[in-house]
Parts: C-alpha cells; sequence; structure tokens
C-alpha cells in the first residue's frame, strides 16, 4: 500500500481544524464546564485542574463528539471528573483552600453583605451536595445554568418527561433542605 502525497496533507488539515475546535470549545464552555464541576461538588481549589482534565478527555475524544452535542458531552465528561474528585478529596488529608481563603478578610466588599454572600454560598453546597446526583444534575443546568428542559434532555440524553419529574423533585428538596438547615441554624 503506498501513501499519496495528498494523504500527510489531507491528515495535517484533519488536525488543525480538530485543533481549532477544541480551542473554540475551550474558549466558549470553559465557564461552563467550571460552574458544573462545582455545583456538581468539586472544591474551587480542584476546579481549574477538574476542568483541564475535562477538557484533556474532550480532546482525546474530539472525534466522535457530533457537531451540535458538545455542551452535553462536556456536562456528561463533568460528571465524571467531578465525581473522581469527589472520592479522591475523601482521601486527602490536607486541609483546602478553601478553609485558609474563608479566613482571609476581603477589603473590597462590606462584611455583613460578605458574610452573607459567604452563608448563602456554603447553604447552597451543603443543599447541593445532599441531593441524589440525578435530581442534582437536573436542578444545576435548570436553575443555575438557565438551560431549558428540551436542552438538558437532550444534554443528559433522557426524557423530557424524566427533566420535568425530576425538576419537581428537586425544587422540593432544595426547600425541604434549606428549610432543614435554616432550622439547624437557628
Amino acid at each position: 500500500m503506498s501513501i499519496s502525497r495528498s494523504e500527510p496533507r489531507a491528515l495535517h488539515i484533519a488536525a488543525a481544524l480538530d485543533e481549532r475546535r477544541l480551542r473554540v470549545l475551550v474558549e466558549t464552555q470553559f465557564d461552563f464546564v467550571w460552574r458544573s464541576l462545582r455545583a456538581l461538588g468539586v472544591p474551587a481549589a480542584d476546579a481549574d485542574d477538574a476542568a483541564q482534565r475535562v477538557f484533556i478527555i474532550t480532546a482525546q475524544k474530539l472525534d466522535a463528539i457530533t457537531d451540535g452535542s458538545e455542551r452535553a458531552f462536556l456536562f456528561a465528561t463533568s460528571r465524571g471528573v467531578a465525581a473522581n474528585a469527589r472520592r479522591a478529596q475523601g482521601r486527602r488529608r490536607e486541609v483546602g483552600e478553601d478553609a485558609v481563603l474563608a479566613r482571609v478578610t476581603d477589603d473590597a466588599h462590606d462584611p455583613e453583605q460578605a458574610l452573607a454572600d459567604k452563608q448563602a454560598k456554603q447553604l447552597l453546597e451543603q443543599v447541593l451536595e445532599s441531593m441524589p446526583d440525578d435530581l442534582r444534575n437536573v436542578f444545576v443546568l435548570h436553575e443555575l445554568e438557565g438551560l431549558t428542559t428540551t436542552t438538558i434532555s437532550a444534554v443528559l440524553e433522557i426524557p423530557s418527561g424524566t427533566v420535568a419529574s425530576r425538576l419537581r423533585r428537586a425544587r422540593a428538596e432544595f426547600k425541604l433542605c434549606v428549610a432543614r438547615l435554616k432550622l439547624d441554624t437557628e
């Protein structure tokens, strides 16, 4: 079998197109991936590394990702990376940077507002951590990312009715958990 002169050029063009597609994905979807990872329980100190893992996996499987389903692939990959990160976090003995950063004062904000923001963020993280993954995924995509149920259906590859049902259950779970946590703090 002989290789024609045009084959190396075609391979080079295909590689350049893949590189460009990956670059565009990183530029346009990095924030979405980072927020998704945080909402799925990855600590802030580990979110950048986890996002990088998501895009490394994406680069390795770029050929298999069909046009238009990139966001679904990125979220599904983020779920897996987040699950691995949560397991790894449980095995660590070191103190996370979140605890260190919490002790650092921020002169840019009113202290009362900063405290309220911190408490709200902690409450949200506690509530999201307590939710089952299937409910949390739908809740994060709809309430935090603003995706429609139709889009979530495509991203998670589940029927729209299932998305709607999980969203109703997730909202109810969210309200119950917030009420429970507020009672515990009073």
